[in-house]
């Protein structure tokens, strides 16, 4: 059987210059980085908002476990099936971090015949978004910590900062390190610490962000510290925006490259779900819904997470809504909720398949009767589900009035997404779409978090430890309280212990910290144990990658 990377390297590309025309987008706007890739420069497309809004498909899943979904695959998938009935599609999608390439996945660009191309610069340093952000997110610590050494005129408070530096790579080491050791020269001593890129504010900012001017605006709102006032002292105070979007001004055009059958696809941004919104940026998903009839997006882990904020928090910002969602599911995931070891997934049954089922019928329910959106569910099909496994999962879906559609796009691409195109097509067309958010803006920060817990997690509630009770009383002083939430919590459960499979209940959410994203515009609250620098497995996936004499990648997949 061929590996993903093999079968991707065996593709023929189309020049990026073809895509781009084949799309729609004149060539001045394109941005060619070598043949295969480019950037689009929105402000040279004319008459882009005269254009109607395409379908906008959103494509989230069951909660993760280790025997895999599919979400990124089945996302490309659907959007060749709609290309082969007939279809103007376009994907938006995020781009992949190198910490998870190193780490566990391995790669992010889709899979068999469902994938982006060229996977490994996709999967690597791409066109330098990252790196950009990085580098901007840098700028300020150091603007910071140099404006501390050289008086301090701002009155920053050491013990009460917040900003942290960023690298895009799984470094437990650097989760907690002192700094400015030494002579004085060096600067002045401190607690601090790195968060992965995705993890950085900047990162949500930018794919929160409807231009560069937005983007210099929301920088600006960054809070980094607290003053000995305890008042928050901002980017703006330290007169770094300007610079920060100087970097990070291509970074913000999206990313234009297609999948092996020729559909084009915008890869732009990458926050984590788990820690941050999961969702790739508003320009990229408002550029391609101009230009499509169809825009499929995906939302990052399960429904929980990337689809609650891709709706509590994406389209609240952006005023968008999904005119369809596709919840993706496999036998085997759902087996492994029932508590089947992963080596005997392969084997038929039913019991434990039951056992499962309730995971995927609370994303389900929380589709279709919390947010009051259309859904299918796309059954990532494997060699061993049994037919009895099949139509025992579509009779339970059919109970909620939702449809069950097989997806074969893993081995036949586009051909494979046909099904499910014709659903998400008649889910579009048919389908009635009254979208309501999970709660409301003008709420207090614990009935937000009481809202997400009780009605998507199904929690008995939240309990916010005595810290995160002052933090939430500070925040509203200051004006923070009608921001959304965004929930830094386990991708492996729905509550925030990750043993807790299956659709838990009788528990309660612990938020042991608040922390104000401004300049994003939302509040995050970090629950449990989770981490915004994780580390590298016992095992990690770069022992497998390798590079030869011709600079031939292999082992990405």
């Amino acid at each position: 059987m061929k590996t993903d990377i093999e079968i991707a390297q065996e593709t023929t590309m189309r020049p990026i210059t073809e895509v781009a025309e084949n799309a729609g987008i004149p060539l001045e706007a394109l941005e060619p980085y070598g043949h295969y890739k480019g950037k689009i420069d929105v402000t040279k497309l004319p008459d882009l908002d005269k254009k109607e809004d395409g379908k906008l498909i959103l494509v989230t899943a069951i909660t993760p476990t280790p025997a895999g979904e599919g979400k990124t695959t089945t996302s490309v998938g659907l959007a060749d099936g709609l290309k082969a009935i007939g279809k103007n599609v376009y994907i938006a999608l995020r781009e992949p971090s190198l910490g998870p390439v190193f780490g566990i996945k391995g790669g992010a660009a889709g899979g068999g015949y469902a994938q982006v191309v060229p996977m490994e610069d996709i999967n690597l340093h791409f066109t330098g978004d990252f790196h950009a952000i990085g580098a901007a997110n840098n700028l300020l610590a150091a603007m910071m910590d140099n404006h501390i050494h050289q008086g301090n005129s701002l009155g920053i408070d050491i013990r009460n900062i917040i900003w942290r530096r960023a690298v895009d790579m799984n470094d437990r080491q650097l989760r907690q390190i002192i700094d400015g050791l030494g002579v004085r020269a060096n600067g002045v001593p401190r607690e601090d610490g790195f968060d992965i890129t995705v993890a950085s504010e900047i990162m949500a900012t930018l794919c929160l962000a409807s231009d560069l001017e937005d983007l210099k605006e929301r920088l600006g709102r960054i809070v980094v510290a607290y003053n000995f006032e305890n008042q928050p002292v901002t980017a703006a105070d330290l007169k770094a925006q300007g610079a920060m979007a100087a970097l990070l001004k291509d970074a913000m055009k999206p990313n234009l490259v297609q999948t092996l059958e020729g559909t084009p696809a915008f890869i732009h941004g990458g926050p984590f779900a788990n820690i941050a919104h999961g969702c790739n940026s508003v320009v990229a998903t408002k550029l391609a819904l101009k230009l499509g009839d169809y825009c499929v997006t995906e939302a990052g882990f399960g429904g929980d997470l990337g689809a609650e904020k891709f709706l509590d928090i994406k389209c609240r910002m952006a005023g968008v809504k999904p005119d369809a969602v596709v919840i993706v599911a496999t036998v085997r995931a759902l087996k492994h909720h029932g508590g089947v070891a992963k080596a005997d997934l392969g084997n038929e049954d039913l019991d434990a398949l039951s056992k499962g089922l309730p995971n995927l019928l609370q994303h389900v329910e929380n589709i279709t009767q919390v947010y009051n959106l259309p859904s299918v569910v796309a059954i990532n099909r494997f060699p061993t589900d049994s037919e009895a496994e099949l139509q025992l999962i579509a009779d339970k879906c059919k109970e909620l009035g939702v449809n069950v559609a097989l997806s074969e796009v893993w081995a036949k691409g586009g051909e494979g997404g046909k099904e499910l195109a014709e659903e998400v097509v008649r889910l579009t067309e048919n389908g009635e779409n009254n979208f309501t958010f999970a709660y409301e803006g003008e709420t207090t920060i614990q009935e937000k978090l009481d809202a997400i817990a009780k009605k998507i997690y199904r929690a008995d509630g939240v309990e916010l430890t005595a810290n995160a009770k002052k933090q939430a009383t500070r925040l509203t002083e200051l004006g923070f309280g009608n921001l959304p939430i965004c929930m830094a919590k386990t991708q492996y459960s729905f509550s925030d212990n990750p043993a807790l499979l299956g659709a838990p209940r009788d528990f309660t959410i612990t938020v042991r910290n608040l922390k104000i994203s401004a300049g994003a515009g939302f509040i995050v609250a970090l629950t449990g144990e989770i981490m915004t620098m994780p580390g590298l497995p016992k095992v990690p996936a770069a022992e497998k990658i390798d590079v030869d004499k011709d600079g031939k990648i292999t082992g990405l997949f």
